[in-house]
């Protein structure tokens, strides 16, 4: 059980021209507004963003987590490419899945040399390519859109322009799903952007910050959901989503679960919710704040590898 929810390999990029997205900002209220201003865009704002990444990748290796860390050298404008759980997942049984992209500039994050580390790695039996739904104006942002169950088979969506319910069935048919999508409402009274900003599914365990689905049945189903599959649920307020505590992955490291948060959202627990996840999972606090400024965390720079090595 445990393998199939907490990966022992992750892939990541390193990027050389990190910046918050300008084509990501409208909807996705996580994004510092003042980033922009505030950095001026300096370089030694894409050095801290490429000095954060590197200790990240070196603290999950020292767990004992594979890291797969790939270089976007900055030559295409792709401002987000730290973020690659958004345009691909890896699935147990060797399938591998390219999302359709919202901002047209996250698009050219799709990078091949990627998915053939991948194949050459590990077994692969097919890609199944979703992306030419864009054309059509259809979003699927992958382990972003959806936090997936892969034991209960449940792929839990919130709403929102990057989350299609025609893609999301696709995807459900496809990898054998159920679909649990719900309306949510966050700051600025805009839909929460991605799922994995607001939960979070551990093998023992879930956060969910379920006080942002706005429609009381369906908050009550998708908590019971959780509780059902067993997990001991572990409630973040809209104050602990902010600070990205929602936003965290479990992996498997060398002595046991661990779970990757931002020092942000770690420092936001208080200490019976810590308790909870301790008994569990080691929690693995990883100081990323320039990167949060372009409004994602630790959980979107990990895209997990749920494949068999070769």
């Amino acid at each position: 059980m445990h393998n199939l929810q907490a990966p022992g390999a992750v892939v990541m990029v390193r990027p050389h021209r990190f910046t918050p997205n300008p084509q990501t900002a409208h909807d996705n209220t996580f994004q510092s507004t003042d980033a922009r201003s505030k950095t001026s865009l300096t370089t030694n704002f894409a050095e801290k963003g490429y000095q954060e990444v590197t200790l990240v990748a070196q603290r999950l290796r020292d767990a004992g987590v594979e890291v797969h860390l790939f270089e976007d050298l900055g030559k295409l404008d792709t401002p987000d490419s730290v973020f690659p759980n958004n345009w691909f997942s890896t699935h147990s049984g060797g399938h591998i899945a390219l999302y359709p992209m919202f901002a047209p500039n996250r698009r050219r994050e799709r990078r091949y040399d990627i998915i053939d580390m991948l194949k050459a790695d590990y077994r692969v039996q097919d890609v199944i390519d979703y992306s030419g739904l864009e054309a059509d104006g259809l979003f699927l942002e992958g382990t972003g859109a959806m936090v997936l169950d892969p034991v209960e088979r449940v792929a839990y969506a919130c709403l929102s322009r990057r989350t299609s319910e025609v893609v999301l069935e696709r995807f459900c048919t496809h990898f054998n799903y159920e679909p649990m999508a719900f309306p949510t409402l966050g700051e600025a009274n805009k839909p929460i952007y991605h799922t994995n900003v607001m939960m979070c599914i551990a093998s023992q365990f879930a956060l969910l910050g379920s006080d942002l689905i706005t429609d009381a049945q369906r908050r009550q189903a998708v908590e019971k959901r959780l509780t059902g599959s067993g997990r001991e649920l572990v409630l973040l307020t809209t104050e602990q989503i902010a600070a990205f505590a929602g936003n965290a992955m479990e992996l498997r490291g060398r002595s046991g679960n661990v779970l990757a948060m931002s020092s942000k959202g770690v420092n936001s627990l208080h200490a019976n919710q810590r308790k909870t996840i301790e008994k569990y999972a080691s929690i693995l606090a990883l100081p990323v704040p320039t990167l949060e400024l372009a409004g994602g965390s630790v959980r979107c720079m990990l895209a997990g590898v749920h494949l068999v090595r070769r």
